[in-house]
């Protein structure tokens, strides 16, 4: 893999720490920090550091491993809008008197889809929106139930 400019830098941060430990004279230091600002790629960056504490333990195996300090950031996952969406109706249930009940089922049925296809965070914002939207539909529905059995015991 190609080093970019921040793998350069971790790798001089890393000669930079082991320099001043003790661990590299001045001139070694100095020798291999040009060595990283011209490294072409992460394994010749590896090689530079990999007998220093910070740097790249060696396997027994043969293959050196990529370090941590050269390792790729982890992506976090994106929050599906939906399941946003979802929480929120969910929420303003309380406040509309569940008349946004029926969105939120709606669309905590459809963020939990798109999730487990594309693999987004938020499954707990839509359960939310679900459990609270199905609430409300239920209450409504008890509530209409109940009216409709009192009108036709009335008269």
């Amino acid at each position: 893999m190609l080093a970019s400019t921040a793998d350069r830098e971790r790798a001089v941060d890393v000669l930079r720490a082991g320099f001043g430990e003790g661990r590299l004279q001045q001139p070694e230091f100095e020798k291999r920090v040009a060595r990283a600002y011209a490294a072409r790629t992460v394994g010749d960056l590896a090689l530079l550091v990999s007998d220093l504490p910070q740097g790249p333990m060696p396997l027994h195996t043969g293959v050196l491993p990529v370090p941590r300090t050269f390792a790729p950031v982890p992506v976090a996952h994106k929050t599906n809008e939906k399941a946003i969406g979802s929480a929120i109706c969910g929420g303003l249930c309380l406040v509309t008197a569940g008349l946004t009940g029926i969105p939120a089922v709606i669309l905590g049925h459809t963020a939990r889809a798109e999730m487990r296809r594309t693999g987004e965070a938020g499954d707990g914002l839509a359960l939310t929106g679900l459990v609270l939207g199905w609430l409300s539909t239920a209450g409504w529905a008890l509530l209409l139930s109940l009216l409709l059995i009192a009108a036709v015991t009335a008269g």
